[in-house]
């Protein structure tokens, strides 16, 4: 049985975050030679070539971004498995940096995040907010673990990341007993000039919002947009209009706010991703945050 030698994977995966060989032999404090002559090893073994030359630069092939993407992988999970068991010896609880885009309901990131802190051996959970992509910024440079968003990275973001589903849910429209009283006859037509309360257009819930409207053919009076998604419940709750929430925080918004549902925006749905800049959750935290995810969502 051939075995893969992770001394040339690491040399090779050195020298791409190095950016050349010569660096990465400073970094190794060996000869140039020797990590070519490793680099080279690992090509034979692998049967293919892992870099090509442009000009005086070395680019990965193909196959060498491939192989680059597994050895990321590899390396991170052996950095991870040192941290835990040096905090378990030491006694020090590991830190887990948590990156959360401001778009992401306050309900929803405490439901995904809550798992990590019910560990046997929980870590110090540090939770950043701001916007995704200033957030995956933090995350390609292993500033962040993880980071919890309602869309996939932007792609002009050049970051390479991986996405893994956390949540789905239907999208449902709230209001105070009132107000839904009177619009639940006729729903979704009954929408139309009423008043409602947007999420900012630039998010996902509110350019999925207009579509529905345009394809049910209602023109709502739109009396707000709010980038914070508590500021908009709070307006709902005192009967300024209309609002749209997911479906798996309906309860405890209906408990908190005294709101009703008017209905439900069929077709529509809210999604959570963990990103990660591994292909795999490796990080404990994160997969506990992943698993109960996955509870939290079985019939």
């Amino acid at each position: 049985m051939e075995r893969l030698n992770y001394h040339h994977l690491l040399y090779f995966w050195l020298v791409v975050r190095e950016g050349s060989v010569t660096r990465a032999s400073r970094t190794l404090r060996l000869s140039q030679p020797t990590v070519s002559t490793q680099i080279h090893e690992l090509e034979a073994m692998l049967g293919e070539k892992l870099f090509e030359r442009s000009g005086r630069m070395l680019q990965l092939t193909e196959v060498g971004r491939v192989v680059h993407g597994y050895a990321e992988d590899i390396f991170s999970l052996g950095s991870d498995l040192l941290e835990t068991v040096r905090g378990k010896a030491g006694g020090h609880a590991r830190r887990f940096n948590v990156g959360v885009a401001d778009v992401v309901p306050k309900l929803i990131a405490r439901r995904l995040l809550v798992p990590a802190l019910r560990q046997e051996r929980p870590p110090v959970l540090i939770v950043r907010e701001a916007h995704a992509e200033n957030l995956a910024a933090q995350l390609a440079l292993r500033e962040l673990d993880l980071l919890i968003t309602d869309t996939p990275v932007d792609p002009r973001v050049r970051v390479r990341v991986f996405h893994h589903l956390l949540l789905e849910s239907e999208i449902v429209l709230l209001a105070t007993p009132r107000l839904a009283a009177r619009l639940r006859r006729g729903f979704p037509g009954s929408l139309d000039r009423a008043p409602f309360l947007m999420p900012a257009g630039t998010t996902t819930l509110g350019r999925s919002l207009n579509g529905w409207f345009e394809r049910n053919a209602v023109n709502p009076n739109i009396r707000g947009e709010f980038d914070d998604s508590a500021l908009l419940k709070e307006f709902g709750a005192i009967g300024e209009g209309v609002f749209a929430m997911p479906q798996v925080i309906e309860k405890e918004i209906r408990e908190r706010h005294g709101v009703v549902r008017v209905g439900t925006a069929t077709g529509i749905k809210a999604q959570y991703y963990a990103v990660t800049i591994e292909r795999r959750l490796s990080h404990p935290a994160a997969l506990a945050i992943s698993q109960g995810a996955r509870q939290a969502a079985a019939p």
